[in-house]
């Protein structure tokens, strides 16, 4: 009785993600470098202005589980698209960049996060949006650390704008710069936040440098990146559960957190199932017969969530306040980029 309850409650919102998610998909099939998640976002927001408050009620509880269970749905399928061994072999020798501009940005969104006092959950999407995977890193990261629905579209939306700038610019700045096939591969897949945007730019170097083939090894050292999802969010997780814990122990908060301390509340446990997820991948060695529709539907999951995400999103209230978030995206990605580079030249690589 229970799940037929829910099913009564969720169905219309879900349909109504679903149905914005698949022009949405579509779209980003065409247009690569904006992505499907970013048109579902859009649309979304454009919906939330059209749709009066009163007509929305009946969609508010699938909308909410859309943009939380499907999202890490999503994430969790997204574990099939990484095997271990593979990223092990030819990803590693990227590493030291990887952790660099890792760090660079984590630490760039932290001090600026100080300074201009943007808030903490949109600095931690940002920063960890562009040092990991764009996207699919906010996804994993949100609900972490309980962002919401206007925190993520905004963190999406500035991952977005450098996403396409990086893709557009990038294959003419290597040639500037005198990168070498490898060097661009790395360059590509260590300092372009996400994944569509990585092959956008390799592909396009690849068409300026026939038989180059850098469009292989940029995916290789991308995927390598979206490993550190794993660490990030466990460690963000248990400086959550600190929190909880420091809370209930002082009596603070509301609701469940007032008094209380709950584990399976806190704990992102679909990262754990992301991991298996890979590891399964891995120990099977699954072709990519069997992961390319679990990748795509990961896709097309994340593509409903930002649908959903959009539509609970005030649009007006997004580019009044988006200035310093988009300030902080430009100035990671600046500082990523310029790692990039340092890194290389300093390993002989460039």
């Amino acid at each position: 009785m229970e799940l037929i309850k829910d099913f009564r409650n969720l169905w219309k919102g879900v349909l109504f993600a679903f149905i914005i998610a698949v022009p949405a998909w579509l779209l980003g099939k065409q247009f690569e470098v904006i992505g499907g998640p970013v048109f579902a976002i859009i649309i979304g927001m454009v919906l939330a202005l059209l749709v009066p408050g009163r007509a929305g009620e009946p969609l508010a509880a699938g909308i909410k589980f859309t943009s939380k269970k499907v999202l890490q749905w999503a994430v969790i399928l997204l574990g099939f698209g990484l095997n271990l061994a593979q990223i092990a072999q030819v990803g590693m020798t990227s590493l030291p960049i990887i952790v660099a501009t890792i760090a660079t940005s984590l630490i760039v969104a932290y001090v600026l996060h100080r300074a201009l006092k943007i808030p903490g959950k949109i600095s931690t999407l940002v920063g960890v949006g562009s040092s990991i995977c764009g996207g699919s890193a906010i996804a994993a990261t949100a609900p972490v650390i309980d962002a919401d629905d206007e925190e993520i579209a905004q963190s999406i939306s500035v991952i977005f704008l450098f996403n396409v700038i990086a893709a557009l610019v990038f294959p003419t700045l290597g040639v500037i710069l005198g990168l070498s096939n490898e060097g661009f591969g790395l360059f590509a897949g260590t300092a372009v936040n996400d994944t569509s945007s990585v092959t956008a730019a390799a592909a396009a170097w690849d068409g300026m440098h026939p038989g180059a083939n850098t469009l292989d090894e940029a995916t290789i050292v991308k995927l390598t990146r979206t490993l550190a999802i794993i660490p990030i969010t466990l460690a963000l997780a248990f400086w959550q559960i600190h929190l909880a814990k420091k809370a209930a122990a002082e009596g603070e908060g509301t609701g469940e957190v007032a008094g209380s301390f709950d584990l399976k509340r806190i704990f992102p446990f679909f990262i754990i199932f992301f991991v298996l997820a890979s590891v399964v991948t891995t120990v099977f060695a699954l072709p990519p017969a069997v992961t390319a529709p679990i990748k795509e539907l990961s896709k097309f999951f994340i593509i409903m969530a930002m649908a959903a995400i959009g539509f609970n999103t005030n649009i007006v209230k997004l580019v009044r306040t988006g200035g310093k978030p988009i300030l902080m995206g430009l100035v990671c990605w600046i500082a990523i980029t310029v790692v990039s580079l340092g890194m290389q030249h300093m390993l002989g690589i460039w």
